[in-house]
């Protein structure tokens, strides 16, 4: 298969060559036209001199070589018969009848004869033109003839110049259509390589044509695709690697949802053994393995009902009522229940009564869970300190960094490089969806290593 400039270029050659040779055709007969009607003026003039200065047959062999000389043409003077009475070029006694000559029919008939064919006297090609006089009261026919063999030298002299004058018109047309085929060249292959780096992606570079106004045109629209592409590539990377994290955290939410529920259910099932398999099992005992199987199926209860609070809030589904809390009371209360479940921590409140409107099992939850965390990822005391503006919880823990700052609010969102876990990820974002219900606000400050203050404002 062809590329586009070979194409071109064998197009143009073959285009030329057909022009050259319908040309010279063309030349060849139009030149043999105008040759030949020249002659056959001159010789038909020559024929009506003739005729005017005979007006005898006297001396008419020695007149006839005279105009044999002066013009440079061959006279043969015939009479009626066809006999040959005179002749300039050959013995008149040796040639035969010429009767019956196509020329001399036809001067018969029309005003004059004419034709050319090779003369077997002259072994030439002639011109014959024939015409019927008057010489002495009788009619005879005087045909002169001249050589055509003048026009193949002409014809290829013609040919030659036109052949050179062509040769060089097409060595510079072949110049310019090279130029134009190899920028031609030079267009498509940058086309061509744009489109397989395409085809790869590979980013290309951007192309910029101002050869023609289609290459212009081709190559901003192939811009445009490329810029396009490159737009849906990124989108698709970012899908992929939104869809990877979103994988990642599931099989993060699955692995904590099975280990927060595998301690329970590995405890309860523990201990029913045991009082399926020894009857004799003291009260006391018994009544203990109880309690243990009670609490840790409330365990798993509340992280169900974790999840679908969680589930709620997100979906906006969780009805509120509200009533006049006081926070400090609220804090001890929380502070009580913690000290049962932390018993070596100390949980220092301080600050102003402050009376808000809220729901009281909502903002009981949101402040636990906040205070529980400060307990969880500190060994200090953890001071909750209250204003008119603000609720704050303050631990001198691990602290959060920067980026896990910006992220930690969201739902199942885990920290795990620095120790900081928030279980299944829930905690912060239920306290975050609570007082956002609540037209509160979650402002979190920390150093790294060196503590966090979670504050609530209202």
């Amino acid at each position: 298969m062809l590329k586009i400039h070979q194409l071109f270029l064998r197009s143009f050659i073959f285009i030329f060559l057909s022009i050259l040779l319908l040309i010279s055709i063309v030349v060849y007969f139009w030149s043999k036209s105008i040759y030949l009607d020249q002659i056959e003026k001159n010789i038909l003039s020559n024929i009506d001199t003739l005729s005017i200065s005979l007006p005898n047959l006297k001396n008419i062999d020695q007149k006839v070589l005279e105009i044999k000389r002066a013009t440079n043409l061959r006279v043969t003077i015939i009479d009626t018969d066809g006999v040959v009475v005179a002749e300039s070029d050959e013995d008149k006694s040796l040639m035969e009848n010429h009767g019956n000559r196509e020329e001399i029919i036809a001067a018969k008939y029309k005003t004059y004869g004419e034709i050319a064919r090779h003369s077997d006297t002259l072994n030439k090609d002639l011109l014959y033109i024939a015409k019927e006089v008057t010489i002495d009261d009788k009619v005879y026919y005087i045909r002169m003839s001249s050589e055509i063999t003048t026009i193949k030298e002409y014809f290829i002299k013609l040919t030659l110049q036109l052949i050179g004058i062509f040769s060089i018109f097409l060595l510079l047309a072949f110049i310019v259509s090279y130029y134009i085929s190899d920028k031609i060249r030079h267009e498509t292959d940058n086309i061509l390589n744009f489109l397989i780096n395409l085809t790869k992606k590979k980013e290309p570079t951007n192309m910029s044509s101002f050869y023609t106004q289609e290459f212009f045109t081709i190559n901003k629209l192939l811009n445009k695709v490329a810029i396009k592409l490159q737009k849906k590539e990124k989108s698709k990377a970012k899908h992929t690697a939104k869809l990877k994290l979103a994988n990642k955290q599931k099989d993060e939410i699955i692995s904590a949802i099975s280990h927060e529920f595998k301690n329970p259910i590995a405890i309860i099932t523990g201990y029913v053994q045991t009082l399926q398999n020894d009857k004799d099992l003291p009260i006391q005992m018994r009544d203990k393995f109880l309690t243990k199987i009670d609490s840790n199926a409330n365990k798993m209860t509340q992280i169900i009902d974790k999840l679908r609070l969680a589930l709620k809030l997100e979906e906006g589904r969780e009805n509120i009522e509200k009533r006049e809390l006081d926070l400090k009371s609220l804090c001890e209360i929380i502070a009580i229940d913690l000290k049962d479940k932390y018993p070596n921590r100390t949980i220092e409140i301080s600050g102003e009564n402050k009376s808000i409107q809220g729901d009281d099992t909502l903002i009981s939850m949101a402040i636990s869970n906040l205070i529980e965390n400060a307990l969880k990822y500190s060994e200090g005391v953890v001071r909750v300190e209250i204003s008119q503006e603000y609720l704050k919880v303050i631990d001198t823990g691990i602290g959060i960094s920067e980026t896990d700052l910006l992220k930690i609010t969201r739902k199942f969102y885990r920290v795990s490089q620095n120790g900081w876990n928030n279980s299944l990820g829930l905690g912060l974002f239920i306290v975050n969806s609570i007082l956002n219900l609540h037209n509160f606000k979650l402002q979190i400050s920390s150093i790294y290593g060196k503590g966090s203050e979670f504050i609530i404002k209202y």
